[in-house]
């Protein structure tokens, strides 16, 4: 996979963002794998957010499927704890 800046600055915040507490509380909760996958999430959701938006409505149609899915994996990271 070809990293772009986009890429580098989403990692940067996560890191920033896992050092300062912010996520950290769910990974020693055991849920490591959640937090990656609402991470990832929402590095797609940015993709399609920047992408061009002439897509027939599927562009539009993926974001509201990834914006339902970060909600499940949120549900899922509280339900777990």
């Amino acid at each position: 996979m070809k990293l772009n800046f986009a890429h580098l600055i989403l990692a940067f915040c996560l890191g920033i963002m896992l050092t300062s507490g912010v996520l950290i509380e769910n990974v020693q909760a055991g849920q490591p794998h959640m937090d990656a996958a609402l991470g990832d999430l929402r590095a797609a959701r940015h993709e399609l957010e920047v992408a061009t938006h002439n897509k027939g409505g599927h562009r539009e149609r993926a974001i509201a499927i990834v914006d339902n899915a970060i909600a499940e994996v949120k549900a899922g990271i509280d339900a777990g704890e």
